[in-house]
């Protein structure tokens, strides 16, 4: 969700400029900089950014540069100003106080600076609404660029989890037959093969094969892999729903390597976890 958009229009000696930039949040958290003129506009701004944006830690920058020319600035009334400056001078003539400070002083009366609201006109509205609709497209495009890289990212670590799956499936009926045979190996060493009641013995193998298979794991892990890809591929933002099926592959995965009683299995599992944090890492920046 990271993102940056600039936009700008000069028109009449006037610069209109909007700048928008936006960080990882799981909500839309925004922060709009409007010149005062154009603030009756926020409320319609926001509402078109939570809109087009959705979600990020947004930051909107919109600034109007008039030039000199255009520049209108506080007005002193000399006369008022005068006035307060000789009366404050005679009381303290007066009194005998010290008169170092006697203009800072006149200067924070009433009415004597006025300031000249900036005006404007539906037509400057016109032209800010524009750029900042610019900026806003470039924004969308900033982060559909970046959407696609992190598209490609994505269906990678799922490939390398496929892989590493691929892997497991090969080693997987191995891993009853060796399991068998090394208790087998340990009864006859330490009860001798004529103790063993052979009948009780695959008894208590069918039961504790059955606790370490993953069967089900395999087949739950692969179906959230390919609606993983499937949900990536779909031009609606699901940033979250892809955080949730993250989280199941995850369970998945980490059911295997509890039941897997395996070294060669336990490493994949491993692999597979890792690759699994790369993509919740890339899932921040996905909306």
């Amino acid at each position: 969700m990271t993102g940056f958009g600039l936009a700008s229009t000069d028109h009449e000696n006037i610069k209109f400029a909007v700048e928008i930039k936006s960080l990882n949040s799981k909500f839309l958290e925004l922060n709009l900089k409007l010149p005062r003129a154009f603030s009756e506009k926020e409320l319609l701004l926001r509402n078109i950014c939570s809109k087009e944006i959705e979600r990020g830690k947004v930051s909107i920058s919109i600034n109007i540069d008039r030039g000199e020319e255009n520049l209108k600035g506080a007005t002193i009334n000399a006369a008022l100003l005068s006035k307060y400056y000789k009366q404050l001078e005679a009381i303290n003539v007066d009194l005998g106080a010290n008169s170092t400070n006697l203009l800072q002083a006149v200067l924070s009366f009433p009415e004597v600076i006025s300031y000249q609201e900036e005006e404007v006109n539906e037509n400057d509205w016109d032209i800010l609404y524009s750029t900042f609709n610019k900026a806003l497209e470039n924004f969308n495009q900033f982060r559909h660029t970046e959407g696609n890289v992190l598209k490609t990212d994505l269906e990678l670590r799922i490939k390398n989890i496929l892989q590493f799956f691929a892997q497991i499936e090969v080693l997987e009926p191995l891993r009853i037959p060796q399991i068998r045979a090394r208790l087998n190996q340990f009864l006859e060493e330490n009860v001798g093969k004529i103790n063993v009641d052979q009948n009780r013995l695959e008894q208590e193998l069918i039961y504790y094969i059955d606790k370490l298979d993953i069967t089900e794991e395999k087949t739950r892990l692969k179906s959230h892999c390919d609606y993983f890809t499937e949900t990536l591929k779909s031009k609606d933002a699901n940033g979250k729903k892809l955080g949730f099926i993250s989280q199941e592959i995850g369970r998945e995965i980490n059911t295997m390597g509890a039941k897997a009683n395996d070294a060669q299995i336990q490493q994949l599992v491993v692999g597979m976890k890792e690759e699994l944090e790369k993509i919740k890492e890339q899932l921040l920046n996905v909306l």
